[in-house]
């Protein structure tokens, strides 16, 4: 699965209609206009007293910001400049509804903007000409913030109002767009500009074109059913596993009633793409994710889309993105189109927090690298686990490898405080063979891990916070490709058994821990996870929350 790779089969055409859609809006929102200014011919001009009095009681009237951004004064400082002269004309008005009619498009709510209530009003003649004038600014405004920044307040955010407000100022951007004849212009700049974030909302169209056509639930098997057994509902599972791009269209269908061979490739797509063991078999989990209805991937869509908004920008470079839910790490250059499109990212599975020890959300910078590390035992862990089994076997320190700093400390050293616990480097350290550190207040990096098999689970939430990663060595070379002193070869001689090695990075390189639980793989389709930490549904709470104020 990539963040970057092009489209397949499966989505190319999505992706490129977007593209298509967004180099014609110009043209269509001429078009759009025209056809909807033959009744506002009588659109009155509002008197720029009236719009001066309107903008300060909204400025005075605006509560105390609780998401990303601060709109108070936002619209004095657009009018200001302008001497408080209406802002909006029949076209222009026309223009700008269009794009709030289509926020869908970014997963964004219309009726987060009133558009519908300022349609009505467009097409009566601009109602009260002040009043539609203020709101239609007022809604424009918060529409490119919340493209540029995203609507809730995350952990990516600070309690300041969000900095990339000060590069993207929508009021600049706005002002700019209407008099330059551009306003789709400063709607493109809006947009992260992630190459993701373009895949995904392709996704999103894709998957709202099946919404559209519900299909209906497949029965659940009574038993497991291989490749060759009987499924009464084959054909309905063999044109479920079409419609969704897990099989070609010109697959050749099923005898009646069986789960033939031929449906097996098809079935594993699917388990893979939706965080399933992809064994071929047929059973309640897979069934119960084949009737997930598109309406609700649509959900889980938009929410990426959302949370993609949310992300500071990390600049050109290497970069390494972990998604919790996917389980899935990518390390890849984040420059242009064509230097993504050119080197396919570095992909791999990790393990991460468990339930109770949630691995958190942040932009972390990759400083350095040990080979053969101690592992200094949280003092959560030592807590915990470590004191309790202690008690149970006074000689577990020595059989785990493991001892106390300073040497010998007594129980009630470690109890109090004034001595910790650390494990050697060697076969049985936990972080394995190799750390990677960013340093964070929450003492969270990646590392390598002797239990391997772990890679092997398809639901992966069993760590402590950290995040053990798949194929060490491969992320050591991607980490380390600008320094000559490292390669391959070199690499695995660190790796193995010896003294512990500290490196520093000659340039840190961003980590973004980052949650989606749906996002693009490398064949264009989309791969869904579980909801592991519930966090889903806490932004969907958010969301409807705000819109309620």
């Amino acid at each position: 699965m990539s963040i970057v790779a092009p489209l397949g089969s499966g989505m190319r055409s999505e992706y490129h209609a977007a593209m298509k859609l967004s180099l014609k809006i110009g043209a269509a929102l001429a078009f759009c206009a025209a056809a909807a200014l033959a009744p506002c011919s009588t659109f009155a001009q509002p008197a720029p007293a009236t719009i001066r009095t309107l903008a300060v009681q909204a400025s005075k009237s605006s509560a105390q910001p609780t998401g990303p951004y601060d709109e108070r004064g936002w619209l004095d400082r657009f009018y200001g400049p302008r001497k408080y002269a209406p802002a909006w004309n029949p076209t222009t008005a026309a223009a700008a509804l269009w794009v709030l009619n289509r926020a869908t498009l970014q997963g964004l709510d219309p009726r987060d903007y009133g558009a519908d209530a300022l349609q009505r009003q467009l097409s009566a003649g601009g109602g009260d000409p002040a009043r539609f004038d203020v709101a239609l600014t007022s809604a424009m405004l918060h529409y490119l913030a919340d493209l540029r920044v995203g609507r809730v307040r995350s952990e990516y955010h600070t309690r300041l109002p969000d900095a990339r407000l000060r590069q993207y100022d929508p009021v600049e951007r706005l002002r700019a767009g209407l008099a330059g004849g551009k306003l789709q212009a400063a709607v493109k700049a809006a947009e992260p500009q992630l190459r993701l974030y373009g895949q995904v909302k392709a996704a999103l169209a894709h998957y709202r074109d099946l919404a559209k056509q519900p299909y209906p639930a497949l029965p659940a098997p009574g038993a497991k059913v291989a490749p060759g057994g009987t499924y009464p509902a084959a054909r309905d599972l063999f044109e479920r596993l079409v419609l969704l791009g897990d099989l070609p269209a010109d697959a050749a269908p099923p005898p009646d009633g069986t789960y033939s061979e031929s449906m097996e490739e098809g079935v594993q797509h699917f388990q893979a793409r939706h965080g399933l063991l992809d064994d071929g078999v047929l059973g309640r989990g897979t069934i119960d994710a084949l009737n997930v209805s598109p309406a609700w991937r649509v959900r889980q869509l938009e929410l990426t889309l959302e949370r993609l908004r949310w992300l500071p920008e990390v600049g050109r470079g290497p970069m390494i993105m972990v998604d919790l839910p996917a389980y899935r790490l990518w390390a890849l250059d984040n420059g242009s189109d064509a230097a993504q499109s050119a080197e396919a990212p570095l992909e791999m599975r990790v393990v991460v927090g468990a339930l109770k020890t949630e691995t958190p959300l942040f932009v972390g910078q990759m400083r350095y690298l040990e080979f053969n590390p101690y592992w200094n035992v949280p003092r959560s862990i030592l807590e915990k686990e470590i004191l309790p089994k202690m008690a149970r076997n006074p000689r577990y320190l020595e059989q785990n490898d493991m001892e106390t700093v300073p040497a010998n400390a007594s129980v009630a050293d470690l109890k109090a405080g004034k001595a910790r616990v650390r494990q050697r480097p060697g076969a049985k350290n936990a972080l394995g063979a190799i750390k990677f550190a960013m340093p964070n207040p929450m003492d969270i990096y990646l590392h390598s891990t002797p239990a391997r098999e772990a890679f092997q689970r398809s639901r992966r939430d069993l760590s402590h916070g950290c995040i053990r990663v798949e194929h060490p060595a491969a992320l050591a070379q991607f980490v380390l490709a600008r320094q000559r002193q490292w390669n391959a070869d070199t690499i695995q001689d660190a790796l193995q058994p010896g003294p512990t090695k500290h490196v520093d990075l000659a340039q840190s390189i961003p980590v973004v821990i980052f949650y989606a639980t749906a996002i693009v793989d490398t064949d264009g389709s989309a791969r869904f996870a579980g909801d592991i930490y519930g966090r889903d549904a806490k932004l969907r709470q958010m969301l409807a929350a705000r819109r309620s104020l």
